[in-house]
């Protein structure tokens, strides 16, 4: 078989097994939203057709087209580049492969998020995920589709599966995924853990550990003035460790009650989903332009804004 053709069965292969990586975080999803939708999610005033609209978009389109796309460029550009280091990493052990996704992808996605709530024009690709005023599954991957074309961690895992980390990336992608679904669901999977007392000392671990509810619903809450939301911290994806160690963690084990950002102008969909290649025609929209004098401070809090 000639190179050419052993890269194209390589892609090909790796390709199947990432796609299927994905069937139990679909499963995941269709429950955990079938179980929102039974008590209530989903049928109130809070979600707009508009919403419904850039909640599926986003959902198709970043596994359907930005991901694959992103790693058939990488694969077939180093295969093209560097074939010498095609699976030249795959006999490292698989703990050091897994660590290596954590660090690459989950470790960078964290930076990338952090920084996002303060560069302004990185906010304009990020706030579609914050302006709705209402948790849920469908919140999950609500993000302009160049937050998530320009995001590092997928680039540099599709490196790391050139490198021969096909296999570990599957099992490390079905993990993060419905870590990051059940983080964003309203069903609230930590409460039992709370609720039970002899369970206190796990729960102490798993919060400081991964993202759950009620440390990322904190994320999502409206304003930091009523002692459990942190809406400029608990950037955690994955791994919330990572906002334990760079001190933007926030924990309280309860759930905020007001969700969203106070920049909440609600353009269309295609444009908070396409921005900056489709912009606002209202010139007081922040998505208007790259950058103007109508541009929002992401840090700033709701309950300083109001008081201004």
């Amino acid at each position: 078989m000639s190179g050419g053709l052993r890269n194209v069965v390589a892609i090909e292969c790796l390709s199947f097994g990432v796609e299927h990586s994905k069937l139990i975080p679909l499963a995941t999803l269709l429950v955990l939203g079938g179980i929102e939708a039974l008590g209530g999610v989903y049928f109130d005033d809070k979600r707009t057709r508009n919403d419904f609209s850039i909640e599926l978009i986003s959902l198709a389109v970043l596994p359907t087209v930005i991901q694959p796309g992103i790693f058939l460029l990488v694969l077939g550009g180093m295969a093209w580049l560097l074939p010498a280091w095609d699976s030249a990493l795959l006999s490292w052990p698989i703990w050091i492969q897994f660590a290596c996704f954590l660090l690459f992808d989950d470790l960078t996605q964290y930076g990338w998020h952090r920084l996002s709530h303060h560069h302004p024009i990185l906010w304009k690709l990020h706030r579609p995920h914050h302006v709705v005023q209402e948790m849920g599954v469908l919140v999950t991957y609500r993000n302009a589709f160049l937050y998530y074309a320009l995001m590092p961690g997928i680039w540099l895992s599709a490196v790391l599966v050139f490198l021969g980390m096909g296999s570990v990336y599957s099992v490390y992608l079905t993990v993060k995924l419905l870590v990051i679904l059940l983080a964003h669901s309203e069903t609230k999977w930590d409460r039992v853990l709370y609720s039970t007392k002899w369970l206190h000392p796990l729960a102490w671990i798993i919060e400081r550990t991964i993202s759950t509810p009620s440390t990322h619903f904190a994320h999502h809450g409206l304003t930091a003035s009523d002692g459990i939301s942190n809406p400029n911290g608990n950037y955690g994806n994955l791994l919330f460790l990572w906002d334990v160690l760079f001190g933007t963690a926030k924990i309280t084990r309860r759930y905020p009650e007001q969700f969203g950002a106070w920049n909440r102008m609600n353009e269309p969909w295609y444009v908070q989903l396409l921005f900056p290649f489709i912009r606002s025609q209202d010139p007081k929209s922040e998505l208007n332009t790259l950058k103007s004098t109508e541009d929002y401070d992401p840090t700033a809090d709701d309950e300083e804004v109001q008081l201004q």
